[in-house]
């Protein structure tokens, strides 16, 4: 269980992160056909606290492990 929370939040930490640097999302959003949402959505007010929150995710994974690595 812990590594899977790791995966999670590293995998989830590094695709937000590069939504944010790169083109990501609005080629992403326009291939599934949500242009639409471009100009609605602000990606930084999505983005930024999903890569806090995949960060938060693994740092929990990495709490457990060590935890049962005691035990």
């Amino acid at each position: 269980m812990s590594k899977k929370l790791i995966y999670t939040g590293v995998i989830g930490a590094v695709l937000a992160a590069a939504c944010c640097v790169t083109p990501l999302l609005p080629v992403t959003l326009t291939a599934v056909g949500l242009t639409g949402l471009l100009g609605v959505l602000y990606k930084d007010a999505v983005l930024l606290p999903a890569i806090g929150i995949f960060i938060l995710i693994a740092g929990y994974g990495l709490w457990r492990q060590r935890q049962q690595q005691r035990q």
